[in-house]
């Protein structure tokens, strides 16, 4: 095993080893700051961050406006105060150690407003900004504004360069690196496109030599390349190491992370994390973003693969391929449907699931009258944490809305990921997870349901395991 040499990351020589940013309160300042200890580079998750007093304790956060536009404004000054608060705490614990970053999503409601905030509210205790969810250009003009590193995250070499002719080219000198993530195999939302197969994973390499060779056109050989998604040991990528093909390579860690003393996650998930096997986190679209994601393939995500199947084509009219008229709802308001989508149908409402909703591509989800009531409920209280939402139709413009109708077949993702993190059933709520998670219950490290420390996990990983 090649051993590591430490690499300037954010204006200091630290190892290579990067945690990733994860979700709402997975990756905390107390996560952050134990992986700066180490001398790496702490991550802490600048979406929505929860907010912790001096005894650990994470304050309860209650939405009361009454419209979204009041409750939006609301999820921001939580989202600046969390932010700035968990800053503070990877601070501390990091003792000015190590190299401390931030992760938000392009795409989250208030991205440029709440970075605005925690930079200005947390000045010199943040030292990056991993950003991804979207096409995330703005993000150069508001680091470099505050000194700070930019570290866009990108699944392909085309995005990186629409990102550089657009923006980055004009603020190279706070371009710290490039997140390179695999699309097929990290946790959460990723970048796959619509010109790549889901079900035919490609071989990171040279797809990361691709982005290399667009980086060193434009002049940024010198700038590491964070290797991110599927990576669980360095063993497995000893040829990435000192690559003069590759050029300066670090490598962040997504799930790994997830099982430490340090880590926010409630014990139920961490027990659960030592039991999954191969296949057990499904790559799909139900997501509110449009994007896909990865996720443990638990009740909530098959509750949602059973509400998907339930659906039939509809028309207000009678046409020549929906010809069979059907009533829906307490009125038995009449659509027309076709002929074998109307045994189906029967056979939904014979089961109890007698409430339809419709979706925007004119089709109907068939569902039993408590899950209606908890999708209408969810939507009329969304709070706009996303700057656009397909599951609610909210959208951070002028209108407040996509002008598209809500869509039952996704769901409220603030909702899970706040109740998973703060001690809800795993089982039913979003667990998202890289594909490698299973092999916590394969690696002799986590034998006898071992949970290190993060040194303890820096330590392990710098012996290649």
């Amino acid at each position: 095993m090649k051993s590591l040499k430490p690499m300037v990351i954010s204006g200091r020589e630290v190892l290579p080893l990067v945690e990733g940013g994860k979700g709402i309160s997975v990756s905390s300042g107390t996560s952050t700051g134990a992986w700066a200890a180490a001398g790496g580079v702490g991550t802490f998750s600048g979406v929505n961050a929860g907010f912790c007093d001096e005894n650990g304790t994470r304050r309860e956060i209650v939405y009361r406006g009454k419209t979204r536009h009041d409750r939006h404004e609301e999820l921001i000054a939580y989202a600046i105060e969390g932010g700035i608060n968990q800053a503070r705490i990877a601070y501390q614990i990091s003792g000015g150690e190590g190299r401390l970053h931030m992760n938000v999503l392009w795409e989250m409601g208030g991205c440029e407003r709440i970075l605005h905030g925690i930079l200005e509210g947390a000045k010199g205790l943040i030292h990056g900004v991993t950003c991804g969810a979207g096409m995330p250009y703005r993000v150069a003009d508001i680091c470099t504004a505050f000194g700070v590193h930019y570290y866009p995250i990108v699944s392909s070499a085309r995005a990186f360069r629409a990102l550089w002719k657009r923006s980055y080219h004009k603020r190279r000198n706070f371009l710290g690196g490039v997140v390179y993530e695999d699309p097929w195999l990290a946790g959460g939302h990723n970048g796959l496109s619509n010109v790549e197969d889901p079900q035919r994973p490609q071989d990171p390499y040279p797809r990361v030599l691709e982005l290399r060779q667009t980086m060193r056109e434009v002049g940024l050989a010198h700038i590491p390349v964070f290797m991110a998604g599927g990576v669980w040991c360095l063993r497995e990528w000893e040829e990435w190491i000192d690559s003069p093909e590759l050029g300066p390579i670090a490598f962040q860690f997504g799930t790994r992370p997830l099982l430490t003393r340090e880590s926010p996650i409630p014990d139920p998930w961490k027990r659960r994390l030592l039991t999954l096997q191969k296949g057990d986190v499904l790559l799909h679209r139900f997501s509110p973003t449009g994007f896909y994601s990865s996720a443990v393939h638990n009740a909530f995500l098959q509750e949602l693969v059973e509400r998907s199947a339930r659906q039939i084509a509809y028309a207000s009219e009678p046409t020549e391929a929906c010809s069979v008229p059907l009533g829906i709802g307490a009125r038995g308001r009449m659509v027309y449907v076709a002929p074998d989508d109307r045994h189906k149908a029967g056979t939904w409402l014979a089961e109890g699931l007698t409430e339809t909703l419709r979706t925007p591509e004119a089709t109907l989800i068939f569902i039993s009258p408590a899950r209606a009531e908890e999708i209408l409920h969810d939507q009329t209280t969304c709070m706009g944490c996303l700057s656009a939402c397909q599951f609610s139709n909210w959208a951070q413009n002028e209108t407040g809305t996509t002008g598209k109708r809500a869509d039952p077949r996704s769901f409220c993702i603030q909702k899970t990921l706040q109740n998973i993190i703060h001690g809800a059933d795993i089982d039913r709520e979003l667990m998202f997870a890289g594909h490698n998670v299973y092999r916590f219950a394969m690696d002799p490290f986590y034998s006898n349901s071992f949970v290190p420390t993060v040194r303890q996990l820096v330590d392990r990983l710098l012996t290649g395991e």
